[in-house]
């Protein structure tokens, strides 16, 4: 059943050799916000050990408040365009896909942080979680600057020689910020129901798409948890799922990457679907499963426990098989295991090593 994952598949324009994605994750490896040759190679070996597409870990859009690290990557200026050109001829030249993760962090990023510390955090109504303050409610000139911000870097993303662009929509991260009623309690435009609250992601979605061409790849990253928040929802069952996502496919979303801590947990009471499984079947628009795969922890319980262990995939496959999604991401387990997907499909699992996070401290 492992051969499932290694199906060549196509999506409109864009063909990826298997059904593998690195997931976007974090690394503060890029001094000044510009990926380095280490970065480019770090990437590329994922290619080289059986990963279909990456998508980059985050990288900022050019907004002042957008990043709380100048060690986290951009996605602006001459030399991190360049730096960024260089990951992409690598992935390339290694026979992989690759797609920036464009990002900001809205009020989770720390007032006083990163290159621009005079700069206030920004957010809908200016609260980290419900009824904590962090940062300013943006006015339409931010809104509008930022979305603006957005469409520049996935045009940039596709005179560079990148494959598509993901938005970052999730995790308690500024476009999560405006989904999420207990941070958005805006009430112009951008605010008020589950649909209302789609407004800012969807003009986002909508001004990339006017920047990069009918059949460029758009992804969106959603979730329903946050770091805020882990029981969080934003749609309580299948109906108020169906209608959040309908504004994002008509401004342009063409693929979904649904983040679940645990992928084999149910979505909703009465089936086995997980979010990417509802998604898929609710909007007939292909998605992107995610969450504790190939380990038997999810990254939080990590952080305080130290490790998580290596397990197989039999259950993962099993979905696959059903067609419940399109595509796998797989996180954690490709830092420690940059071949994982070749282990995996000989069988070698005594050889896949577990994840510590100590190993966030390396660039293997």
């Amino acid at each position: 059943m492992s051969d499932l994952l290694f199906e060549p598949c196509s999506f409109g324009p864009l063909t990826i050799p298997n059904r593998l994605v690195m997931a976007p994750m974090t690394r503060y490896m890029s001094p000044g916000g510009v990926p380095s040759d280490d970065v480019a190679a770090y990437y590329r070996r994922r290619v080289e050990g059986g990963t279909g597409l990456i998508i980059t870990e985050g990288t900022t859009i050019d907004q002042d408040a957008a990043s709380p690290n100048a060690d986290i990557p951009r996605f602006h200026g001459d030399d991190a365009l360049a730096g960024w050109q260089h990951v992409v001829d690598e992935v390339h030249a290694a026979g992989g896909v690759i797609m920036p993760q464009l990002w900001h962090q809205g009020t989770m990023r720390k007032p006083g942080s990163g290159a621009h510390p005079e700069a206030p955090s920004i957010g809908p109504s200016g609260l980290l979680l419900p009824g904590k303050e962090r940062g300013i409610a943006m006015t339409q000139a931010d809104i509008d600057h930022c979305v603006e911000a957005f469409a520049k870097a996935a045009g940039e993303a596709k005179r560079i020689g990148f494959d598509g662009v993901e938005l970052h929509g999730a995790h308690g991260y500024l476009l999560d910020q405006f989904f999420w009623e207990g941070t958005n309690q805006r009430d112009d435009a951008y605010g008020g129901d589950l649909v209302k609250r789609t407004r800012f992601a969807a003009e986002i979605t909508a001004a990339v798409r006017d920047r990069v061409g009918p059949d460029y790849p758009i992804l969106l990253r959603f979730s329903q948890w946050k770091q805020q928040d882990f029981p969080a929802k934003l749609a309580q069952n299948p109906a108020e799922l169906e209608a959040f996502l309908a504004p994002l496919i008509e401004a342009g979303v063409d693929i979904f990457h649904c983040s679940t801590r645990r992928f084999w947990l149910p979505e909703f009471e009465g089936s086995d679907l997980n979010l990417a499984g509802w998604t898929r079947q609710i909007s007939g628009k292909p998605t992107i499963t995610v969450g504790s795969i190939g380990l038997d922890d999810d990254f939080i319980n990590t952080f305080s426990q130290g490790e998580a262990k290596v397990t197989k995939i039999d259950e993962l496959l099993a979905r696959l098989e059903r067609e419940e999604f399109d595509l796998v991401a797989v996180g954690r387990i490709l830092i420690t295991n940059p071949a994982w997907p070749h282990l995996v499909r000989e069988g070698r699992y005594d050889e896949i090593l577990p994840y510590t996070k100590d190993a966030l401290a390396t660039l293997h």
